[in-house]
């Protein structure tokens, strides 16, 4: 196929492709989508090879916050059952890392619900941060806080903090048909702090939540424009309890046409597939191995992923291997200017920052769920397990 030779060349040589040809993408059909996942694989090799990044989240806070998101489980009004705390304490959050780090992750990506950081909740974060470095000192660290004020960044990156996540999750055009609360340009706008601050920026999108092609398009145009050294994408996750619980939009197939986009826009940044991957793309996950080079070990923030060491062996038999802590993520072009690879996606909104975007809607696209699709809302499963909670953590 022209177009995906045409892509193949432009990602080897890091030129942006055309909205027509990203739109292109999209709208290939299933017969085409080996071909599609090959061609996509062949930039996903040249930049990062077979490695696969692990990441691992703890929820420092969970539920309770203030913005209106509407495909977040702890957004006000949200009558999703999920886990509800307060901050957890430093030694508390460094003990819950280190089960991740145990199973294999190399980056921690630390996670607070609410609109954005105190000044107080700076200092307790960069508490934490220094307690993790000092058990495990070669460990990359994200912080993922919401909107970030003036020398907030700053001060993260001080106390060891590596890289900052904040997505922009949808188009400009659509943002406001999600979340009232804030604005895109206040997300943009935090991400440009993470970059001024030295930090490496994480910033990333949802799908599935009715969006068209053109704005799945135009939000990975404007992440490219942002330049983040990674790019989480979620899939909703449609909770019982929020807005968007009939929101069942997306199959395997369509999930990997849009990392496949994804990877052919940004060819040489960390992909990541965040959180609603075991539900969207199910026994296709390792598949998508093919086309990003990053995922999250165990569970999200308030529901549940599957078995760490399920995970592990699906890394393995699909050809692939654990990217090691001395290991750089990223191509060295890349590398040379942050220091190192980023991180940090997560649930909803990539790492969980709580300041949301999407687009609500039930609008059609090429590849969607067929009307008659039942819901997978079995595979839906509300965390239960590891930080907030006195069970063992699934890494």
């Amino acid at each position: 196929m022209d177009l995906l030779n045409t892509l193949v060349d432009k990602g080897l040589r890091r030129e942006t492709p055309t909205r027509e040809e990203a739109l292109a993408v999209l709208a290939t059909s299933d017969d085409d989508l080996l071909d599609v996942v090959t061609a996509a694989g062949k930039v996903r090799r040249h930049w990062f090879g077979r490695r696969v990044k692990l990441n691992y989240l703890v929820n420092l806070k969970s539920g309770l916050c203030p913005e209106d998101c509407s495909y977040c489980s702890q957004r006000l009004g949200s009558t999703a059952g999920i886990l509800k705390y307060t901050w957890l304490k430093p030694d508390q959050a460094s003990e819950a890392a280190a089960a991740g780090l145990a199973g294999g992750a190399k980056r921690v990506c630390l996670v607070a619900s609410g609109r954005g950081p105190t000044d107080r909740d700076v200092d307790r974060v960069s508490d934490t941060i220094k307690a993790i470095k000092e058990r495990h000192e070669d460990v990359e660290v994200c912080a993922c806080l919401g909107l970030l004020s003036d020398g907030q960044a700053e001060r993260l990156r001080a106390a060891g903090a590596d890289a900052y996540n904040h997505n922009l999750n949808t188009s400009e055009a659509t943002y406001g048909d999600i979340t009232t609360t804030h604005t895109y340009a206040d997300r943009v706008d935090t991400v440009h702090k993470a970059h001024a601050a030295g930090l490496s920026a994480c910033s990333g999108l949802i799908a599935g939540m009715g969006e068209r092609d053109e704005d799945l398009v135009d939000v990975v145009f404007a992440l490219r424009e942002l330049d983040p050294d990674s790019v989480p994408v979620n899939f909703l996750i449609p909770f019982e309890g929020t807005p968007l619980a009939k929101e069942w939009n997306l199959t395997p197939q369509r999930c990997l046409r849009i990392l496949a986009m994804v990877r052919f826009v940004c060819p040489d940044v960390e992909v990541r597939i965040a959180g609603g991957r075991e539900v969207h793309l199910r026994s296709l996950q390792p598949l998508a191995l093919h086309l990003a080079n990053s995922i999250f070990l165990g569970d999200y923030l308030t529901s549940e992923g599957q078995a760490g060491k399920t995970d592990l062996e699906m890394i393995a038999d699909a050809g692939f291997e654990v990217e090691g802590a001395d290991e750089v993520t990223l191509p060295e072009h890349r590398a040379a200017a942050v220091g190192g690879g980023c991180g940090s996606g997560a649930e909803q909104a990539g790492c969980g920052s709580h300041a949301g975007g999407g687009v609500c809607g039930t609008t059609t696209v090429a590849g969607d769920a067929p009307a008659s699709a039942e819901p997978r809302t079995d595979l839906v499963a509300v965390r239960r397990r590891g930080a907030g909670t006195d069970l063992a953590p699934n890494a």
